[in-house]
């Protein structure tokens, strides 16, 4: 079995965990579920959710990743002495790869717009309807979106047969810059389009008479996910962490994470309110909505394909942290070269991304409950599998481990006292408490 390898500094530890959180949570799934839920509500619901939910939790997996220095299933044995928790990681690994499921397909989705936009400038005179068929027609090919997925898949393991430090940490290091220059460019751009003062009061004026608690779930969901907590990757990153202060990185993670999110509505929405498109087209928006906006916009192709190479800059910089949990997964409990996992998982994936893409043809048997196999894998790690994880996360932190363990180990990863007695507090009891009472009233239970 390789050698464990370790992050070679720490801007690459940010750059890499940065990466791992700015991805399609923020660009592609952020502005739809705030179209969604009201936008401006849902933001500020949001924002509190990243502080009081999303920051501590962040905080107790990078810890428990540190502290353990191994695996995500085992880091919990390893910490603790037994196994009985290690069910933790195992469900954290497992949203990683249900995750990458249908993420390799939205990821493939902006690769074929892009293609579609330099070779063809297709877009170009489409109205909303126009864009509409030609959407469902793609996403429906039996064809064209597999291709995609498998360009990506293969995208994403060249990255990883470099390592940590040559593959990890230096593609992060190139290509987060890049998304937040393509971001900000595109933030200002938009600024100049007439008619977009509807979108930035429907994103920034807050009306709390929308606020209901499923939208407080969403947001929730929505922190979790863009955090990238719940899928175990923290965990990883976190064992990969020899240097550094966890407290100052995970704040800064967040601000960055959240900021990118932020400009992504501040680009998504004026846009779409000055071109009389609804904000509330659902996961369709940033492939139906924006390509209508770039269709009647002045210098609309150029546009576009920096649009979509950012989505795609976005995907690639999670499917590399959520792929690379799997491997060090599976590279250490089967004992097998880190290249040999990464083979094996990328079949793995495209089997399961292939199931995904069928899911969303007609007719297809892949059905359960009423939902696609892409929808159910989206709902069941998005809204329960991920609060759960950081739920039993928080309670193995706050109440498993004794608070002189966690106490050493934090203060020595740069936490103050006053701040780590009202973490342990935070985690003890708020995270679990607003979680399980979130999850049980959107099951219907009270």
């Amino acid at each position: 079995m390789d050698k464990r390898s370790s992050f070679g500094s720490k801007f690459g530890m940010l750059a890499a965990a940065v990466g791992s959180a700015v991805g399609l949570g923020n660009i592609w799934k952020f502005p739809y579920v705030a179209g969604q839920n009201g936008g401006s509500a849902f933001l500020v619901v949001y924002l509190i959710c990243v502080i009081l939910l999303g920051f501590p939790a962040l905080v107790t997996e990078l810890s428990i990743g540190r502290m353990a220095g191994t695996n995500p299933v085992t880091a919990f044995s390893t910490i603790q002495g037994n196994r009985h928790w290690n069910f933790i990681g195992i469900m954290g690994v497992l949203v990683a790869f249900l995750t990458l499921g249908f993420y390799f397909i939205v990821a493939g989705w902006s690769l074929e717009y892009i293609w579609q936009t330099i070779t063809t400038d297709s877009f170009a005179g489409m109205n909303a309807q126009d864009l509409t068929t030609e959407f469902k027609e793609f996403s429906t090919n039996t064809t064209r979106p597999y291709l995609w997925v498998i360009i990506f898949i293969f995208l994403t393991a060249a990255v990883l047969i470099f390592g940590v430090q040559k593959g990890i940490e230096a593609g992060s290091k190139i290509l987060m810059p890049i998304l937040f220059a393509v971001m900000l460019f595109l933030v200002i751009r938009v600024i100049f389009i007439a008619g977009n003062e509807p979108g930035y009061e429907f994103y920034l004026k807050p009306d709390f008479s929308k606020i209901t608690p499923t939208i407080i779930l969403q947001a929730m969901g929505q922190a979790f996910f863009s955090l990238s907590i719940g899928f175990a990757i923290m965990l990883t990153y976190g064992s990969y962490m020899k240097q550094g202060n966890v407290v100052s990185t995970c704040m800064q993670i967040c601000i960055l994470d959240t900021l990118i999110a932020v400009m992504a509505g501040l680009v998504i929405f004026p846009a779409v309110f000055a071109f009389g498109i609804e904000p509330t087209e659902g996961p369709s928006l940033a492939f139906i909505a924006l390509p209508a906006v770039f269709a009647q916009m002045h210098g609309g192709m150029l546009f576009s394909v920096l649009f979509f190479f950012l989505l795609a800059v976005a995907a690639l910089t999670s499917t590399i942290s959520l792929y690379e949990t799997i491997v060090v997964t599976v590279s250490e409990l089967l004992h097998i070269g880190r290249k040999l996992s990464i083979v094996i998982i990328g079949f793995l994936l495209c089997a399961t991304s292939a199931i995904c893409c069928h899911s969303l043809t007609k007719g297809s048997p892949f059905v359960v409950c009423g939902k696609n196999i892409f929808d159910l894998f989206d709902y069941l790690t998005s809204s329960l599998m991920i609060p759960l994880g950081g739920m039993l996360m928080a309670i193995f932190l706050g109440w498993v481990v004794s608070r002189e363990k966690s106490h050493k180990a934090l203060i020595s990863f740069g936490m103050s006292e006053r701040l780590f007695s009202i973490f342990i507090f935070i985690i003890r009891f708020i995270i679990p408490i607003i979680i399980l009472l979130i999850m049980l009233q959107q099951l219907g239970i009270i």
